[in-house]
């Protein structure tokens, strides 16, 4: 965007990241009429998790005909799960369509935010030193942007090439190289099958296992994308399917947590079916209960660990040596390519960005014990601040688009009574978002993620901070309209 004056113009508002949250919410902005915004991006390219995480083999695990705005319905998706690909030229679709291309800034990165209570403004301060000025400060930078490295003795003294999943380099053929894998979690069981063929050998570091269930992938052949573009009620009709579907597993994973029992069973019999050594078959078995760590699914992953090439190591990590990893039972693992499939920093919310709301008030300092927000949107001390995909607002049984479609008409209807009430700032009350995060920690304890084994949907602590508990349509209803009686609302 070239206009001189963007930085001492006040926008209507500033949306941060170019994911599927800034993008939807742009979009739906637009279409209400607010087009004063702008979309900063820290990349040099919009797409978010879904251009950063291009590893071998990635992917979706929620069908594509959910994994997608209701309001730009996508009819000739290649599989029933997307490739990474396929979602990132949709996202890029989607800004063409839109013309969202002259409000957005690529390369441009938050460093700080200060509101200004006085004029009931955002200041931001980008990496490079700009200015930029806003009513409304709209969030969208996800839960899975910050990749986690683990805290290893010796990391940087490794003497092969080393690097995490979301970062892939491309530039390193793996072909005849002893590679060593540390984690596996989503990313892993995905990347891990892709490179087994290329490799001369594969260890596996894990430190617990997964539960792995068949994956009911499929390709959409020519004749049934013609049949979906051509009867629009068609694809409605396999969206709300793959809806209801997915939406019923909130039972077992919220309310009715020995329903997943069954799930389990079919998990260890996958796992069996392919799995015929005892010594990998028993590392391979999970000492946890299903569900309270994220359940993956995959054809493919236990095939590629069968193999011979393929060992499994679960002795803890000492540290990482030059020549390769270090356990510690002693022995030194030598690798030529270390690779860390280590998740990311789900639960640190909008850092590094430092946010300064009212008197003060540092944001990482009013969550150090744990991020918590009114409908995972708003944050008492913090007026005008809407965040998309915030605390308590990720899904383990649906497609996270749902609840991001009920944030944007949420945080639009935030902007149009801004405008229409002529208020300075919108300020949710500490006692409405204690009373609301009360309620859903109660509700949390109850869940199969409180089952007692660490996960990334717990901070260090043990508060759930990542997950929603309930079902999608709960909080579809609770964001249906923004209650004012629970905001400050100033003139």
């Amino acid at each position: 965007m070239d206009n001189p004056n963007a930085s001492a113009q006040v926008l209507s508002a500033i949306i941060v990241g170019s994911g599927f949250g800034g993008i939807g919410m742009a979009i739906q902005l637009d279409q209400a009429g607010i087009s004063d915004y702008l979309i900063i991006e820290k990349a040099e390219e919009v797409g978010g998790t879904w251009r950063d995480n291009h590893y071998p083999g990635a992917g979706c695990d929620v069908p594509s005909h959910l994994y997608s705005y209701s309001f730009e319905p996508r009819t000739d998706w290649p599989h029933k799960y997307a490739r990474q690909p396929e979602i990132h030229s949709y996202i890029q679709h989607c800004v063409r369509k839109y013309h969202l291309q002259t409000r957005l800034r690529l390369g441009c990165e938050l460093s700080n935010a200060e509101f200004d209570a006085a004029t009931g403004v955002w200041q931001l301060t980008t990496a490079a030193g700009e200015t930029l000025r806003c009513r409304a400060l709209i969030t969208a930078c996800g839960q899975l942007n910050r990749p986690l490295m683990p805290s290893l003795e010796g990391i940087d003294s490794f003497a092969g090439p080393a690097f995490h999943s979301a970062r892939w380099r491309s530039d390193i053929d793996l072909t005849g190289k002893r590679v060593a894998v540390i984690g596996t979690g989503a990313s892993a069981i995905q990347f891990v099958p892709q490179i087994v063929p290329q490799v001369a050998r594969l260890e596996l570091f894990q430190r617990s296992a997964p539960y792995v269930i068949p994956k009911d992938d499929c390709e959409y052949d020519a004749r049934k994308r013609a049949r979906l573009q051509r009867f629009g009620w068609l694809h409605q009709l396999d969206r709300a399917w793959q809806y209801c579907t997915h939406e019923v597993r909130a039972l077992g994973f919220v309310y009715f947590p020995s329903l997943v029992k069954q799930t389990e069973k079919s998990a260890l019999s996958h796992m069996r079916k392919h799995i015929s050594d005892p010594q990998k078959r028993a590392a391979l078995t999970p000492d946890y209960p299903m569900g309270c760590k994220r359940i993956l699914i995959s054809n493919n992953y236990y095939p590629a660990l069968a193999q011979d090439k393929v060992s499994l190591v679960t002795d803890a990590i000492d540290c990482v040596v030059p020549e390769g990893i270090k356990t510690r039972d002693g022995q030194v693992h030598p690798a030529d390519v270390i690779i860390y499939g280590t998740g990311f920093a789900a639960t640190e919310f909008l850092a590094p960005m430092r946010i300064t709301g009212l008197h003060g008030l540092d944001l990482n300092q009013a969550w150090q014990q744990g991020a918590e927000a009114y409908k995972g949107i708003s944050v008492s001390g913090f007026p005008n601040l809407f965040m998309l995909y915030g605390p308590n607002t990720n899904l383990g049984h649906n497609s996270i688009i749902y609840m991001l479609e009920s944030q944007y008409r949420y945080v639009v209807q935030c902007l149009q009574t801004l405008q229409r009430r002529r208020l300075r700032y919108l300020d949710v009350q500490p006692q409405a978002q204690s009373r609301y995060n009360q309620h859903l920690q109660r509700q949390a304890k109850r869940t199969v993620w409180a089952q007692g084994c660490n996960s990334w949907y717990l901070t260090a602590e043990g508060k759930q901070t990542v997950n929603w508990p309930g079902f999608t349509f709960v909080y579809r209803f609770k964001t249906r309209k923004p209650e004012l009686s629970d905001y400050d609302c100033v003139r």
